[in-house]
């Protein structure tokens, strides 16, 4: 990392120029924009994707802002075909209504709620429920569902309106959506709008310690703007007098952080697990642009053994297929730059990514049933977090001798 000054834009947090150089991915095109067979023959769009991190606030964030109309009007990822997200937010709604004694006179809305994955389980208890989901697509399926749902951008303006309408939430969700958010401060004065005065505000992000100890790269994209340590965090929520009263590490997409968040006034006090997580990250470095120096190193170092053991195994005759048409997926394949062929197709559970093409590589989109069918010596795996609930699923792949691959945190051989 160039721990000079690379770019004189703002901080996305809180305003401050000065901004560091970390990692730059090069050029490449919208990780979640799937390509039909017709799309392949006109010209792609890339942008910039570079990581830099504001010594200010400690914040990491990318230096282009893609408009959200052309990442969210029309999306095609559906949070209920993952088993394992289904389970974490129906535990997570089971906790909340019992922590919180919610009823039928209370309100839960979801920010960015997709199909209705998890206000599902609020409705089937009774309790009314809320999504905002800018996604057009996606909105139609929740209302399908009967999950009560808006289909917009989330914003002070919105949050104004549905308080005008008599709304206030008991608790507002905003699951892995804070960081695809280009206007952080107006979203977040539009939840404490929202909130009611004794409400609970309940998110849940990747945690960017993680991203940087492990490895993480492929979770940089363009829908991710902005890449949160608790310090970042706790900054921007106090500069809108809400106070993280407690926070929570989970595993789910390779490390997250678990917020809850109340009105400053009406917080708890006494918040250690937010102190203790504070001084973790003082100790480890979170304001010191020196911690984040190593890591475009570590990258190349991790991309470099990725493309020997690829290479290696398709120069022994082997047939390679990958699984996962993610977007984390979409930034390794185009930051590997894999020679033509070197990777034949990728699979997915979800239908509606099934026959289109991976962005950049275009590679072709089947359902997993075609790794029976062709039987590829190995798989990448592209969706590394999910990796024990596919391991599962592909028993009968594994039992006929077909081994997958895990790119990170360590390529590893399963």
């Amino acid at each position: 990392m160039n721990t000079a000054v690379g770019f004189s834009i703002p901080c996305r947090a809180c305003g401050q120029f000065g901004l560091r150089n970390v990692l730059s991915l090069g050029h490449t095109p919208l990780a979640n924009a799937l390509l039909t067979r017709e799309q392949l023959k006109q010209p792609e769009p890339t942008f910039p994707l570079d990581l830099v991190f504001c010594p200010a606030c400690t914040l990491l964030q990318i230096t282009e802002s893609v408009r959200p109309e052309q990442l969210f009007g029309e999306y095609l990822y559906f949070s209920s075909f993952s088993d394992t997200m289904l389970a974490h937010s129906q535990n997570l709604v089971e906790r909340l209504i019992a922590e919180h004694s919610l009823s039928t006179n209370s309100l839960v809305v979801e920010i960015a709620s997709n199909d209705g994955y998890l206000l599902q389980f609020y409705r089937q208890r009774r309790i009314p429920v809320l999504g905002i989901e800018p996604a057009r697509n996606i909105a139609v399926v929740a209302r399908k569902r009967q999950i009560p749902t808006i289909c917009d951008f989330f914003s002070l303006a919105l949050a104004k309106q549905l308080r005008r309408d008599g709304k206030r939430a008991g608790i507002i969700h905003a699951h892995n959506v804070l960081a695809h958010v280009p206007a952080l401060n107006g979203v977040v004065a539009g939840m404490r709008e929202l909130l009611h005065d004794a409400g609970c505000i309940v998110i849940e992000v990747p945690y960017a310690r993680d991203m940087l100890d492990r490895c993480e790269f492929d979770t940089i994209y363009h829908e991710h703007l902005c890449y949160f340590s608790l310090s970042a965090l706790d900054r921007l929520f106090a500069r809108h007098e809400l106070t993280i009263y407690r926070v929570e590490r989970v595993p789910i997409h390779g490390g997250s952080l678990r917020l809850f968040i109340a009105h400053a006034a009406s917080a708890p006090r006494s918040r250690p697990s937010v102190a203790r997580l504070l001084q973790e990250e003082d100790e480890w470095g979170v304001d010191k642009p020196e911690r984040y120096r190593s890591f475009a190193a570590r990258v190349e170092r991790l991309a470099e053994q990725l493309r020997d053991l690829l290479y290696g195994q398709k120069n022994r005759g082997r047939r390679l297929a990958a699984y996962g048409a993610s977007a984390k997926g979409s930034t390794l394949l185009n930051y590997l730059r894999l020679n033509p062929g070197t990777i034949e197709f990728v699979v997915d559970r979800s239908t509606v990514k099934q026959g289109h093409y991976t962005p950049g590589t275009h590679l072709p989109i089947f359902a997993p049933e075609q790794l029976l069918s062709e039987m590829p010596d190995c798989v990448l795996l592209l969706t590394w977090n999910f990796a024990e609930e596919i391991l599962q699923q592909q028993a009968e792949y594994r039992q006929r001798g077909g081994i997958f691959i895990l790119p990170i945190p360590e390529v590893q051989v399963v």
